[in-house]
Protein backbone atom coordinates (compact mmCIF):
# COMPACT_ATOMS: atom_id res chain seq x y z
CA UNK A 1 0.00 0.00 0.00
CA UNK A 2 0.90 3.43 -0.91
CA UNK A 3 1.09 5.98 2.20
CA UNK A 4 1.18 9.82 1.81
CA UNK A 5 3.79 11.23 3.83
CA UNK A 6 3.00 15.09 2.69
CA UNK A 7 -1.07 16.25 3.23
CA UNK A 8 -1.24 19.91 1.49
CA UNK A 9 -2.86 20.11 -1.82
CA UNK A 10 -1.18 20.18 -4.78
CA UNK A 11 2.44 20.07 -3.20
CA UNK A 12 5.54 20.98 -5.22
CA UNK A 13 6.97 17.29 -4.24
CA UNK A 14 5.37 14.61 -3.28
CA UNK A 15 6.75 12.63 -1.13
CA UNK A 16 5.02 8.69 -0.17
CA UNK A 17 6.28 5.23 0.80
CA UNK A 18 5.50 2.02 -1.59
CA UNK A 19 7.13 -0.51 0.25
CA UNK A 20 10.90 -0.60 0.44
CA UNK A 21 10.69 2.36 -1.81
CA UNK A 22 10.42 5.97 -1.03
CA UNK A 23 8.79 7.64 -3.90
CA UNK A 24 9.87 11.18 -4.62
CA UNK A 25 7.82 13.42 -7.51
CA UNK A 26 8.63 16.63 -8.98
CA UNK A 27 5.06 18.15 -9.32
CA UNK A 28 4.97 21.20 -11.39
CA UNK A 29 3.18 18.95 -14.65
CA UNK A 30 2.66 22.47 -16.43
CA UNK A 31 5.78 23.86 -16.03
CA UNK A 32 7.63 20.73 -16.89
CA UNK A 33 8.40 20.49 -13.42
CA UNK A 34 10.68 23.29 -13.65
CA UNK A 35 12.13 23.39 -9.98
CA UNK A 36 12.38 26.20 -7.78
CA UNK A 37 13.86 26.88 -4.77
CA UNK A 38 11.77 25.51 -2.58
CA UNK A 39 11.16 22.00 -4.77
CA UNK A 40 15.22 21.53 -4.05
CA UNK A 41 14.89 21.86 -0.63
CA UNK A 42 11.63 19.51 -0.27
CA UNK A 43 14.16 16.48 -2.51
CA UNK A 44 17.12 17.47 -0.07
CA UNK A 45 14.81 16.57 3.35
CA UNK A 46 13.33 13.87 1.59
CA UNK A 47 16.41 12.12 0.60
CA UNK A 48 18.90 12.44 3.80
CA UNK A 49 15.36 11.38 5.58
CA UNK A 50 14.71 8.49 3.61
CA UNK A 51 17.59 6.43 5.72
CA UNK A 52 15.57 7.32 8.93
CA UNK A 53 11.88 5.46 7.40
CA UNK A 54 11.92 2.20 8.65
CA UNK A 55 11.62 -0.64 5.61
CA UNK A 56 12.85 1.99 2.86
CA UNK A 57 16.10 0.59 1.04
CA UNK A 58 15.64 3.07 -2.13
CA UNK A 59 14.91 6.05 -3.56
CA UNK A 60 12.64 6.50 -6.66
CA UNK A 61 13.09 10.21 -8.10
CA UNK A 62 10.82 10.86 -11.02
CA UNK A 63 8.40 13.72 -12.04
CA UNK A 64 4.50 14.34 -12.54
CA UNK A 65 2.48 14.30 -16.06
CA UNK A 66 3.47 12.41 -19.45
CA UNK A 67 6.31 15.46 -20.75
CA UNK A 68 8.97 14.83 -19.01
CA UNK A 69 11.20 14.65 -15.67
CA UNK A 70 12.13 18.29 -15.32
CA UNK A 71 12.69 21.02 -17.66
CA UNK A 72 15.32 22.43 -15.63
CA UNK A 73 15.68 25.26 -13.09
CA UNK A 74 12.75 27.91 -13.25
CA UNK A 75 15.16 30.76 -14.78
CA UNK A 76 12.03 33.19 -15.87
CA UNK A 77 11.38 33.30 -12.07
CA UNK A 78 15.46 33.21 -10.77
CA UNK A 79 16.11 36.07 -13.60
CA UNK A 80 13.79 38.34 -11.89
CA UNK A 81 14.41 37.55 -8.26
CA UNK A 82 17.40 39.89 -8.33
CA UNK A 83 20.96 38.18 -8.11
CA UNK A 84 20.86 37.45 -4.56
CA UNK A 85 17.57 35.53 -4.73
CA UNK A 86 18.99 33.42 -7.82
CA UNK A 87 22.37 32.82 -5.95
CA UNK A 88 19.90 31.38 -2.99
CA UNK A 89 18.26 28.96 -5.51
CA UNK A 90 21.07 27.76 -7.06
CA UNK A 91 22.56 26.72 -3.57
CA UNK A 92 19.50 25.18 -2.69
CA UNK A 93 19.51 23.19 -6.16
CA UNK A 94 22.97 22.53 -5.50
CA UNK A 95 22.29 21.07 -2.10
CA UNK A 96 19.99 18.99 -3.81
CA UNK A 97 22.56 17.66 -6.16
CA UNK A 98 24.65 16.64 -3.98
CA UNK A 99 22.46 14.54 -1.91
CA UNK A 100 20.96 12.37 -4.72
CA UNK A 101 24.96 11.33 -5.16
CA UNK A 102 25.67 10.95 -1.40
CA UNK A 103 22.79 9.51 -0.20
CA UNK A 104 23.08 6.46 1.87
CA UNK A 105 20.24 4.79 -0.22
CA UNK A 106 20.34 4.33 -4.04
CA UNK A 107 18.55 7.12 -5.55
CA UNK A 108 17.18 5.87 -9.17
CA UNK A 109 17.01 8.60 -11.21
CA UNK A 110 14.05 8.34 -13.85
CA UNK A 111 14.69 10.45 -16.64
CA UNK A 112 11.53 9.79 -18.55
CA UNK A 113 11.00 12.83 -21.33
CA UNK A 114 12.59 16.16 -21.04
CA UNK A 115 15.29 16.24 -18.57
CA UNK A 116 17.72 19.45 -19.18
CA UNK A 117 19.29 21.64 -17.09
CA UNK A 118 18.38 20.98 -13.13
CA UNK A 119 16.76 17.71 -14.56
CA UNK A 120 20.37 15.96 -14.84
CA UNK A 121 21.61 18.06 -11.78
CA UNK A 122 19.49 15.55 -9.64
CA UNK A 123 19.33 12.51 -11.84
CA UNK A 124 22.61 12.51 -13.00
CA UNK A 125 24.77 11.91 -10.31
CA UNK A 126 22.19 9.01 -8.67
CA UNK A 127 23.25 5.83 -8.01
CA UNK A 128 20.80 4.27 -11.05
CA UNK A 129 20.36 6.14 -13.96
CA UNK A 130 17.18 5.28 -16.12
CA UNK A 131 16.69 6.67 -19.10
CA UNK A 132 13.25 5.52 -21.78
CA UNK A 133 12.49 5.40 -25.41
CA UNK A 134 10.99 8.80 -25.20
CA UNK A 135 14.36 10.66 -23.28
CA UNK A 136 15.52 14.27 -24.63
CA UNK A 137 18.35 15.35 -22.29
CA UNK A 138 20.20 18.70 -22.64
CA UNK A 139 22.43 20.99 -20.90
CA UNK A 140 20.81 24.29 -22.91
CA UNK A 141 22.72 27.01 -20.79
CA UNK A 142 24.86 28.50 -23.66
CA UNK A 143 21.47 29.47 -25.23
CA UNK A 144 20.66 31.77 -22.32
CA UNK A 145 23.98 33.68 -21.10
CA UNK A 146 25.27 30.51 -18.37
CA UNK A 147 27.26 27.95 -18.83
CA UNK A 148 26.36 23.59 -17.95
CA UNK A 149 26.24 24.13 -14.35
CA UNK A 150 24.72 21.68 -11.84
CA UNK A 151 27.86 19.47 -12.17
CA UNK A 152 27.06 19.21 -15.92
CA UNK A 153 30.75 20.11 -16.08
CA UNK A 154 31.92 16.64 -14.65
CA UNK A 155 29.61 14.23 -16.59
CA UNK A 156 30.33 16.58 -20.21
CA UNK A 157 34.21 15.83 -18.96
CA UNK A 158 33.93 11.84 -18.90
CA UNK A 159 32.28 11.74 -22.31
CA UNK A 160 34.08 9.95 -24.69
CA UNK A 161 36.21 12.51 -27.07
CA UNK A 162 35.55 15.54 -26.94
CA UNK A 163 31.85 15.46 -27.30
CA UNK A 164 31.69 17.04 -23.67
CA UNK A 165 32.67 20.17 -25.38
CA UNK A 166 30.65 19.68 -28.40
CA UNK A 167 27.50 19.34 -26.19
CA UNK A 168 28.11 22.15 -23.85
CA UNK A 169 28.85 24.72 -26.64
CA UNK A 170 26.38 24.12 -28.57
CA UNK A 171 23.30 23.48 -25.91
CA UNK A 172 23.24 19.82 -27.38
CA UNK A 173 20.68 17.39 -27.06
CA UNK A 174 20.63 13.78 -26.70
CA UNK A 175 18.02 10.84 -26.71
CA UNK A 176 18.42 7.78 -24.68
CA UNK A 177 20.96 5.70 -27.01
CA UNK A 178 23.43 8.67 -26.86
CA UNK A 179 23.09 8.99 -23.00
CA UNK A 180 23.97 5.76 -22.46
CA UNK A 181 27.37 5.79 -24.48
CA UNK A 182 27.82 9.26 -22.89
CA UNK A 183 27.75 8.50 -19.27
CA UNK A 184 24.81 10.09 -18.59
CA UNK A 185 22.76 7.29 -18.04
CA UNK A 186 23.11 3.47 -16.60
CA UNK A 187 19.94 1.67 -18.27
CA UNK A 188 17.41 1.55 -20.80
CA UNK A 189 13.66 0.70 -19.73
CA UNK A 190 10.86 1.64 -22.42
CA UNK A 191 8.36 3.95 -20.61
CA UNK A 192 5.68 0.92 -20.09
CA UNK A 193 7.91 -0.90 -17.80
CA UNK A 194 8.68 1.85 -15.25
CA UNK A 195 5.62 0.69 -13.27
CA UNK A 196 7.15 -3.05 -13.44
CA UNK A 197 10.37 -1.79 -12.37
CA UNK A 198 9.28 0.42 -9.16
CA UNK A 199 7.21 -2.58 -8.13
CA UNK A 200 9.58 -5.19 -8.35
CA UNK A 201 12.39 -2.66 -6.31
CA UNK A 202 9.05 -1.76 -3.83
CA UNK A 203 8.57 -5.74 -3.14
CA UNK A 204 12.39 -5.79 -2.18
CA UNK A 205 14.25 -6.37 -5.06
CA UNK A 206 17.59 -5.19 -5.57
CA UNK A 207 17.21 -1.73 -7.79
CA UNK A 208 20.45 -2.55 -9.93
CA UNK A 209 19.31 -6.28 -10.49
CA UNK A 210 15.59 -5.42 -11.17
CA UNK A 211 16.75 -2.54 -14.21
CA UNK A 212 19.78 -5.20 -15.67
CA UNK A 213 16.47 -7.55 -15.66
CA UNK A 214 14.08 -5.40 -17.29
CA UNK A 215 16.69 -3.45 -19.76
CA UNK A 216 17.76 -6.88 -21.06
CA UNK A 217 14.65 -8.16 -21.90
CA UNK A 218 13.71 -4.93 -23.72
CA UNK A 219 16.99 -5.02 -25.56
CA UNK A 220 16.52 -8.44 -26.78
CA UNK A 221 13.09 -7.79 -28.12
CA UNK A 222 11.82 -10.11 -25.62
CA UNK A 223 8.99 -7.55 -24.11
CA UNK A 224 7.99 -6.26 -27.85
CA UNK A 225 10.22 -3.19 -27.40
CA UNK A 226 12.58 -1.68 -30.21
CA UNK A 227 16.38 -1.64 -28.92
CA UNK A 228 17.95 1.92 -28.39
CA UNK A 229 20.09 2.05 -30.94
CA UNK A 230 20.59 5.66 -32.54
CA UNK A 231 23.85 7.59 -31.52
CA UNK A 232 24.08 10.51 -33.26
CA UNK A 233 26.13 12.41 -30.78
CA UNK A 234 28.87 9.36 -30.34
CA UNK A 235 28.40 8.97 -34.13
CA UNK A 236 29.80 12.56 -34.50
CA UNK A 237 32.89 11.67 -33.17
CA UNK A 238 33.94 11.08 -36.55
CA UNK A 239 34.28 14.61 -37.52
CA UNK A 240 34.30 16.55 -34.51
CA UNK A 241 37.20 14.84 -32.62
CA UNK A 242 39.85 16.14 -34.89
CA UNK A 243 38.50 19.43 -35.54
CA UNK A 244 38.88 19.95 -31.25
CA UNK A 245 41.53 18.49 -30.57
CA UNK A 246 43.56 20.57 -33.63
CA UNK A 247 41.87 23.58 -31.89
CA UNK A 248 42.04 22.97 -28.11
CA UNK A 249 45.14 20.30 -28.18
CA UNK A 250 44.59 16.92 -27.11
CA UNK A 251 42.10 15.97 -23.74
CA UNK A 252 45.02 15.68 -21.46
CA UNK A 253 46.59 18.34 -19.00
CA UNK A 254 48.97 20.01 -21.93
CA UNK A 255 45.46 20.70 -23.36
CA UNK A 256 43.98 21.74 -20.38
CA UNK A 257 46.72 24.22 -19.77
CA UNK A 258 46.19 25.59 -23.44
CA UNK A 259 42.59 26.54 -22.91
CA UNK A 260 43.07 27.49 -19.40
CA UNK A 261 45.60 29.82 -20.61
CA UNK A 262 43.44 31.70 -23.70
CA UNK A 263 39.74 30.52 -23.57
CA UNK A 264 39.39 33.28 -25.95
CA UNK A 265 41.66 31.61 -28.67
CA UNK A 266 40.46 27.91 -27.98
CA UNK A 267 37.08 29.16 -28.73
CA UNK A 268 38.09 31.49 -32.04
CA UNK A 269 40.17 27.86 -33.02
CA UNK A 270 37.47 26.22 -32.51
CA UNK A 271 34.78 27.81 -34.21
CA UNK A 272 37.48 28.68 -37.33
CA UNK A 273 37.93 24.52 -37.60
CA UNK A 274 34.11 24.10 -37.77
CA UNK A 275 33.24 26.53 -40.19
CA UNK A 276 36.25 25.96 -42.33
CA UNK A 277 35.85 21.99 -42.45
CA UNK A 278 34.94 20.07 -44.97
CA UNK A 279 32.48 17.95 -43.58
CA UNK A 280 28.68 19.79 -43.35
CA UNK A 281 27.80 18.80 -40.06
CA UNK A 282 30.59 21.08 -38.92
CA UNK A 283 29.85 23.48 -40.58
CA UNK A 284 26.45 23.20 -39.14
CA UNK A 285 27.44 22.87 -35.99
CA UNK A 286 29.80 26.02 -36.23
CA UNK A 287 26.47 28.21 -37.30
CA UNK A 288 24.66 27.15 -34.34
CA UNK A 289 27.41 28.15 -31.86
CA UNK A 290 27.57 31.56 -33.65
CA UNK A 291 24.05 31.98 -32.77
CA UNK A 292 24.53 31.08 -28.94
CA UNK A 293 26.28 33.50 -26.23
CA UNK A 294 29.83 34.05 -26.61
CA UNK A 295 31.15 34.38 -23.60
CA UNK A 296 29.36 31.09 -22.83
CA UNK A 297 31.03 29.40 -24.98
CA UNK A 298 34.51 30.52 -24.32
CA UNK A 299 33.74 30.15 -19.78
CA UNK A 300 32.35 26.57 -20.84
CA UNK A 301 35.59 25.51 -22.79
CA UNK A 302 38.08 26.61 -19.54
CA UNK A 303 35.54 25.08 -17.43
CA UNK A 304 35.71 21.85 -18.65
CA UNK A 305 39.24 21.89 -19.48
CA UNK A 306 39.63 22.53 -15.50
CA UNK A 307 37.62 19.96 -14.71
CA UNK A 308 39.50 17.41 -16.44
CA UNK A 309 42.82 18.69 -15.57
CA UNK A 310 42.88 19.08 -12.18
CA UNK A 311 40.71 15.76 -11.54
CA UNK A 312 37.66 17.67 -9.54
CA UNK A 313 34.68 15.71 -8.15
CA UNK A 314 30.81 16.90 -7.82
CA UNK A 315 31.84 18.49 -4.34
CA UNK A 316 34.26 20.71 -6.05
CA UNK A 317 32.51 21.18 -9.48
CA UNK A 318 29.29 22.38 -8.08
CA UNK A 319 31.31 25.18 -5.90
CA UNK A 320 32.96 26.29 -8.96
CA UNK A 321 29.77 26.60 -10.36
CA UNK A 322 28.29 28.73 -7.78
CA UNK A 323 31.40 30.94 -8.47
CA UNK A 324 30.99 31.28 -11.75
CA UNK A 325 27.05 31.16 -12.23
CA UNK A 326 27.17 34.02 -9.83
CA UNK A 327 29.38 36.09 -11.87
CA UNK A 328 27.50 35.31 -15.15
CA UNK A 329 23.83 35.62 -13.55
CA UNK A 330 25.06 39.40 -13.31
CA UNK A 331 26.03 40.31 -16.47
CA UNK A 332 23.25 41.64 -19.53
CA UNK A 333 23.95 38.33 -21.12
CA UNK A 334 21.40 36.24 -18.73
CA UNK A 335 18.46 38.53 -18.76
CA UNK A 336 19.14 38.88 -22.57
CA UNK A 337 18.85 35.25 -23.01
CA UNK A 338 16.04 34.11 -20.86
CA UNK A 339 14.08 37.19 -22.67
CA UNK A 340 14.37 36.00 -25.87
CA UNK A 341 14.13 32.39 -25.32
CA UNK A 342 11.62 32.08 -22.75
CA UNK A 343 9.62 35.13 -22.51
CA UNK A 344 9.41 37.39 -25.58
CA UNK A 345 10.11 33.68 -27.47
CA UNK A 346 11.33 35.44 -30.01
CA UNK A 347 14.47 33.41 -30.35
CA UNK A 348 17.07 36.44 -31.60
CA UNK A 349 18.86 37.25 -28.37
CA UNK A 350 21.47 40.00 -28.19
CA UNK A 351 24.56 39.39 -26.99
CA UNK A 352 26.85 41.82 -25.55
CA UNK A 353 29.78 41.26 -27.15
CA UNK A 354 27.86 39.34 -30.01
CA UNK A 355 30.94 37.40 -31.37
CA UNK A 356 33.57 34.92 -30.28
CA UNK A 357 35.85 37.81 -31.79
CA UNK A 358 35.05 40.58 -30.08
CA UNK A 359 35.41 39.04 -26.15
CA UNK A 360 37.60 40.94 -23.88
CA UNK A 361 40.04 38.34 -22.74
CA UNK A 362 40.40 40.47 -19.13
CA UNK A 363 36.30 40.11 -18.46
CA UNK A 364 36.56 36.32 -19.49
CA UNK A 365 39.74 35.73 -17.13
CA UNK A 366 37.31 37.58 -13.97
CA UNK A 367 34.87 35.09 -14.56
CA UNK A 368 36.98 32.37 -13.63
CA UNK A 369 39.13 33.86 -11.44
CA UNK A 370 38.94 32.44 -7.79
CA UNK A 371 36.77 33.97 -5.26
CA UNK A 372 37.03 37.49 -4.87
CA UNK A 373 36.94 39.53 -1.96
CA UNK A 374 32.86 40.05 -0.61
CA UNK A 375 32.17 36.57 -2.67
CA UNK A 376 30.47 34.07 -0.28
CA UNK A 377 31.58 30.43 -1.27
CA UNK A 378 29.46 27.70 -1.61
CA UNK A 379 28.00 26.05 1.71
CA UNK A 380 26.97 22.66 0.91
CA UNK A 381 26.23 21.44 4.46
Amino acid sequence: MTEDLRTEAEPLVIVRQDGALLRITLNRPRAINALTRRMAELVRAAIRGAAETPGVTAIWLDGAGDRGFCGGGDVKAMSSDGLTGALAFLAAEYRADLATARSELPVIGVMDGITMGGGIGLTGHSALRIVTERSRLAMPETRIGIVPDVGGHLLLSRAPGRLGEMLAISSGSMGAGDALMLGFADHFVPSDRLADLAERIAAGEDPEGAARAIAAESLDGSTGAAPVVETPVLDARVWFDPIADAALGRADRAGADGVLADPVGAAERLLRGLETSEHPRARALGAEVRELCPTSVAVTLAQLARTRRDGLGLAEVLADDYRVLGRLLARPDFAEGVRAQLIDKDGDPRWAPDSIEGLDRAEIARILAPHAEGEDPLDLD
